[in-house]
Order: structure tokens, then C-alpha cells, then sequence
């Protein structure tokens, strides 16, 4: 991959991730994300353009408003440099082919639905829902799924159903046997969405990958936060992750990419 593309990556990834925080911020006050232009939530005055270049305006503003000088929350760097760090690593690895472009639209709703689901406890569906409809879009030329266009379509649309009836079966015998909600409705429609993508095994492998990476970090919270092991966590980003690794390592090696 020629180094020039990987650099037009990061910057690209650079934006989207910007643009990723103005979602994140308004979509769970359900707010416009293109109008206002981007403002700062303490004073409420406009950003100068110059004053919201991804990253580095944070570091020459000392992580502060200029207006008003209340602190900017470190989220928004973080964002933009993931963003650009998965962009890159997504490009490296498919080049740029149609399944590329499929997997950073994934990966950025992804990184937005987690971002909200650590903050507020919730997964907008119009993440999830909208991945079930992306994935079974894009099924013909999925590289996860083999056969016909029709096959692959079979693939996308039974890993779905695994993802969301699977998931919805994990949730209510936690209920039963716990008498509390064990996983989210927002977790349930996103498998949905995963499996869409990733097919039925992925489905599998995103459940062990993120109860892996959600034990470890419920175990986080008790030793350093005093969480105690009733205390709900969010699971979205965990379930992101899994689907993460599943899109980035798991493809069959038989199928090329469509290049654009």
C-alpha cells in the first residue's frame, strides 16, 4: 500500500472522527448534526474553523474553549486519533475496494454507538437497525460469505437472525435467572446488525471476544472504582469490538476484493 494513500487515510479518519464527536454529542439529545455549525456546550459561541482542526487545535488550545476557557474533554482527540488509526488499518488491509469503504462505514458507527453507550447507557437504533440494513445490502459482495448473490444474502440475513434471537435468548434467561435485565435491547438489535456483516460464526466469536473484554474491564472497575459485580455496564463497546476484530481478521482468503 503506497504511503501517500495510508497518509490521505489518517487524514481523512482525522475528519470523519470530528465529525464523529459532533454525533456523539448530538444525536442523544436528538439534535441536527449538520446545523448549527459546531459550538462550544459551555458558553455556547461558534468554533472558529480555525479552532477545530482535528487534534492539533486541541493541543495548541491547551484542551480549552478560547472564548470562554472551560476545559475541553480529552473525548474528542481520542475519537479523531482512533478514527484515523482504524481508517489506516482498514485501507492497509482491504486497499481500496468497495468491501473497504463498507467496513469504515461500519467502524464509524461503531466507534459513535460506543462512544454514546459508555456516556448515557443507550444505543441509538439508528446505528443498529442500520447496520441490519447495510449488511444485508452489501451481502453480494461480502467476502465473509461464499456462493451466489443469493447465498451470500441467505449468509447475511441467518447471521442477523443468530445475532439478534441468539442475543435476545442471553438477555432473558439472565432476566429469569437474575430477576434484572442482563443485556441490553440496544446489545440485541446491534448483534443484529453484527451479524448481518460478520455472519453466523462471527456472531459467535463476537460474543467471546466481548465477554472476554468486558470481564476484564468489570473486573477494572472493582479493583480501582469499587464498582461492585451487580453494576451495570455498558456492553455495546465490548460487542463493537468483537465485531472490530471479527471484520478486520476474519476474511476468507478465497474471495478478492471489488476494487473501486
Amino acid at each position: 500500500m503506497e504511503t501517500m494513500v495510508l497518509c490521505f487515510a489518517a487524514l481523512f479518519g482525522l475528519v470523519i472522527g470530528s465529525f464523529l464527536n459532533v454525533c456523539i454529542y448530538r444525536i442523544p439529545q436528538n439534535k441536527s448534526i449538520v446545523w448549527p455549525a459546531s459550538f462550544c456546550p459551555k458558553c455556547g459561541k461558534p468554533i472558529k474553523f480555525y479552532d477545530n482542526i482535528p487534534v492539533l487545535s486541541y493541543i495548541l488550545l491547551w484542551g480549552k474553549c478560547r472564548q470562554c476557557k472551560a476545559p475541553i474533554s480529552c473525548q474528542y482527540p481520542v475519537v479523531e486519533l482512533l478514527t484515523a488509526g482504524l481508517t489506516v488499518l482498514f485501507v492497509w488491509q482491504g486497499g481500496l475496494a468497495w468491501w473497504t469503504a463498507v467496513q469504515l462505514v461500519t467502524v464509524y458507527c461503531l466507534i459513535t454507538l460506543s462512544v454514546i453507550d459508555l456516556e448515557k447507557m443507550i444505543i441509538p437504533d439508528r446505528f443498529s437497525l442500520g447496520l441490519i440494513v447495510l449488511g444485508l445490502a452489501v451481502s453480494w459482495l461480502n467476502p465473509n460469505f461464499a456462493g451466489s448473490g443469493w447465498s451470500r444474502f441467505l449468509e447475511s440475513l441467518l447471521g442477523a437472525g443468530v445475532g439478534f434471537l441468539g442475543t435476545l435468548g442471553v438477555a432473558l434467561l439472565g432476566f429469569v435467572m437474575f430477576k434484572k435485565e442482563a443485556m441490553g435491547g440496544g446489545d440485541v438489535k446491534l448483534m443484529g446488525g453484527i451479524g448481518a456483516l460478520v455472519g453466523w460464526q462471527g456472531v459467535i466469536t463476537t460474543v467471546v471476544f466481548a465477554s472476554a473484554l468486558g470481564l476484564i474491564y468489570s473486573v477494572f472497575l472493582m479493583i480501582f472504582k469499587g464498582k461492585g459485580k451487580g453494576d451495570a455496564i455498558p456492553f455495546g463497546p465490548f460487542l463493537s469490538a468483537g465485531a472490530l476484530i471479527n471484520l478486520f481478521y476474519l476474511i476468507r482468503p478465497d474471495m478478492l476484493a471489488i476494487p473501486l
